[in-house]
């Protein structure tokens, strides 16, 4: 057994588990600016009704990820002791400043939120969710510059006595190439995992014909907050994401595309294929041609570099190839079905019937897990595309494990962690489904 791979096993599943619950968290903060602010501002008992029943919602999904996200700062220190020692002048910086500026503030304000509700003036019950929302987007702003300059390392220099990267600007290290671009990317990819969760809540509710007076505005709230932001998730952000990605990681980008072989002029966009390996190959494609040239550089006849073109050990290769392909490509084709299911949720609430297009609406009680599918694809795509490196250009993943650990000991954590993650989704999935049976609170 390789202790790496099993290593990286590890990581990839403990993150996984534990990214299910901040994109919902996230976004569902925002969405309860909105309606904590409509009941602040009108008085209604309809939004005080929905903004306290998913704030009930909020403060599981909430708890959840910061339980499952301690995990992962001792898994730094255990198996990936070498990475740790390498990036930490790096990373000091940013994660100071997640703890100190973003997560104090959001879980101070949190309290104020979930035991103020009746118990201080409603404008400040509303500065307090604000407030939460503003800290959770910083903590995600904050350890998205540390995994950005894992992506494009900028504002360093390598000390010529350790070789370890030494902080020299920490604007030049937080403002690297892919922040923004990742920024932008993700938060309004976690905007559609909690407008899709209200959204699917609200759909269950009618369903069941429970508080449908107070369903029908979450509905409403979710189905506009799904077309909007499942749009700007691929267009901008996502379009000029992949442009980035394009000009500063091109093996990755050359992996995402499945452009394994130099071709003469322009790069078409594969809508479909199947993956293969030995050698690395697309079967039964379907692209349209010189579009990648044309969306990355402006000139459909631009050429673009393929994995043949670097140098065989700066590549990902293997099963990492297909995994890369398939998990963007999958991403991509999740995100174009939540433009054109949350668009035509759109139209039948500005039409006003969408509570009553059953069809639809158990379409959208089980539509829930799929944001988070995607979010999870996407992190795929990101870290493996970058394979050799944990660091690019700087650390190999090979490089970054602990050498103490021995194989052995990862799989009996694996296996440790599976069976308290398993028991952790299973009481989620039941305290939701309880809450959701409860249902908000009745409004006459």
């Amino acid at each position: 057994m390789d202790p790496v791979l099993l290593a990286r096993i590890q990581f990839g599943m403990t993150i996984g588990f534990h990214f299910l619950f901040p994109p919902i968290s996230i976004g569902l903060a925002w969405l309860l600016v909105v309606l904590e602010g409509m009941a602040w501002r009108t008085g209604d008992a309809t939004w005080k009704s929905a903004a306290g029943f998913f704030g009930k919602v909020f403060a599981l999904i909430f708890a959840l990820g910061v339980a499952t996200g301690i995990t992962m700062e001792f898994q730094f220190g255990t198996n990936w002791a070498s990475y740790s020692r390498f990036v930490g002048d790096i990373f000091g910086a940013p994660l100071a400043a997640e703890g100190v500026f973003a997560f104090f503030l959001e879980s101070s304000f949190l309290g104020l939120y979930l035991f103020g509700r009746n118990r201080v003036p409603a404008w400040l019950h509303w500065v307090s969710i604000l407030m939460v929302a503003l800290g959770a987007t910083l903590s995600a702003f904050w350890i998205l510059v540390a995994n950005s300059w894992q992506q494009t390392p900028a504002g360093y220099i390598l000390d010529p006595v350790t070789g370890r990267p030494v902080l020299t600007s920490f604007t030049e290290a937080v403002f690297n190439p892919s922040t923004w671009p990742r920024f932008f990317h993700t938060i309004t990819a976690c905007l559609v995992c909690g407008a899709f969760m209200m959204t699917a809540l609200s759909a269950e509710l009618i369903l069941r014909g429970k508080a449908v007076a107070v369903a029908r505005r979450s509905l409403g709230v979710g189905i506009v907050a799904a077309a909007v932001f499942s749009l700007l998730v691929a267009f901008p952000f996502g379009d000029e994401h992949a442009r980035q990605v394009a000009l500063t990681n091109p093996e990755k980008f050359a992996a995402l595309e499945g452009l394994y072989e130099t071709r003469e002029g322009g790069v078409g966009l594969i809508l479909f294929a199947i993956p293969r390996t030995n050698p690395p190959r697309l079967e039964a494609r379907i692209e349209i041609p010189y579009l990648t040239s044309l969306m990355v550089h402006g000139d459909p006849h631009s050429p673009i570099p393929a994995l043949d073109s670097f140098p065989p050990d700066r590549v990902a290769r293997g099963a990492e190839l297909p995994l890369t392909f398939l998990s963007f490509h999958n991403m991509v084709a999740l995100g174009m079905l939540f433009i054109g299911v949350s668009w035509l949720g759109l139209f039948f609430w500005w039409k006003g019937t969408l509570h009553q297009k059953t069809w639809l609406l158990q379409g959208l009680r089980y539509s829930w897990p799929l944001p988070l599918a995607a979010c999870t694809l996407g992190w795929m795509a990101a870290e493996i595309g970058r394979q050799p490196w944990i660091v690019y250009g700087l650390l190999r993943t090979s490089e970054a494990a602990s050498k103490s650990v021995t194989a052995g000991e990862v799989l009996a954590s694996i296996l440790m962690f599976g069976v308290i993650y398993a028991l952790l989704g299973a009481l989620w999935l039941f305290l939701l489904y309880r809450k959701v049976q409860h249902g908000p609170e009745e409004v006459a």
